[in-house]
């Protein structure tokens, strides 16, 4: 089969190569899928440029976790009425050397999640990190209906999905930060309430003028790093910074305003998401497809050939929303 893979970290052009490996074969409880498209994720980016870990867990590494497809093959245990599926999966690189860089990948069957007639594959490319990370940072510890959120990075990948989930959940008032005037239509056409440009605004008084004075009760947060010291500011007493990315891997924590506040800080990683809330946020995504309720954020959509470049675009910032590779 085609695929693309790397043997070592560093940047796109030079490590990333397109070639021909061996196609799998579904073992016992697992499905194979003919991919149609990739989704690539910074988490996939920083993966490849060795920003965790410089050692690769495996002599070669076919990346990315999201993608959508049709199931073509069933292993042992697995009912053969799944072949033929729409699905998208979630998790294919994690602890894995093959993800959905590739025209075929095999995993567990549950991994494979069937996708609604009303969703293209495209869009099911963007649905196993950007969606499920959006649909926890909104639902976990007891939701936000009632409440008011701010959103920071409205119009990126998971902030996108984020915006819809609050709205959906009866958030009382969504906030979204963004830096330009396109970013601001779409988190806008995503349901915001109120846009905020973080370049020329003061966030945190936006969010206090917004709430009488009070501050948020949920953050959702993309870049604690950056922005710990304004959500602070932004968040009432009780209130929740629910984080799921940093672009430092060490933060100093400003203990006495946090400790004034009663502050709670939510961390989480959707790679590793309880059986309890990966099953809730798998529900409450295909629900929410099923009844067309759903915006999906396409920016990019490059051939295989093309992944590099691909990375590139989600390395430097550039892509509004989410890059897809047209794998088939």
């Amino acid at each position: 089969m085609l695929a693309a893979f790397y043997t070592r970290t560093g940047p796109a052009r030079e490590v990333l190569t397109v070639g021909e490996i061996e196609t799998p074969e579904a073992g016992p409880g697992e499905v194979r899928v003919r991919l149609a498209t990739s989704g690539v994720n910074p988490s996939d980016v920083k993966t490849r440029g060795g920003v965790r870990s410089r050692e690769l867990p495996f002599p070669r590494i076919v990346p990315h976790s999201d993608g959508a497809g049709v199931i073509d093959q069933v292993g042992d245990g697995v009912p053969p009425g799944r072949l033929g599926e729409r699905v998208w999966v979630w998790n294919a690189a994690w602890g894995r050397p093959c993800g959905t860089a590739a025209q075929f990948v095999v995993l567990p069957a549950q991994q494979a999640v069937p996708l609604p007639a009303n969703t293209s594959l495209e869009a099911g490319a963007c649905l196993g990190i950007p969606a499920l990370t959006a649909y926890h940072a909104v639902h976990c510890n007891g939701g936000v209906a009632g409440k008011t959120v701010l959103v920071a990075g409205g119009a990126g990948a998971v902030g996108h999905y984020a915006i819809q989930f609050a709205k959906i959940a009866g958030a009382r008032l969504v906030v979204a930060t963004v830096s330009g005037a396109a970013k601001a239509a779409l988190a806008r056409d995503a349901g915001a309430d109120v846009i905020v440009n973080y370049r020329t605004e003061d966030v945190a008084q936006r969010c206090l003028d917004l709430t009488a004075g009070t501050g948020v009760d949920r953050i959702v947060e993309l870049d604690l790093a950056v922005n710990l010291k304004t959500d602070m500011a932004a968040l009432r007493r009780d209130g929740e910074i629910t984080a799921y990315g940093s672009s430092l891997p060490e933060i100093p924590v400003p203990f006495f305003p946090a400790i004034l506040k009663n502050a709670r800080l939510q961390f989480f990683i959707v790679y590793n998401l309880s059986d309890a809330d990966r099953k809730s946020g798998l529900a409450g995504v295909t629900a929410l497809l099923n009844q067309d309720r759903l915006k999906h954020n396409l920016d990019g959509r490059l051939p295989l050939a093309r992944i590099a470049e691909a990375h590139e675009l989600v390395e430097g910032g550039q892509a509004l929303g989410n890059v897809v590779i047209d794998v088939a």
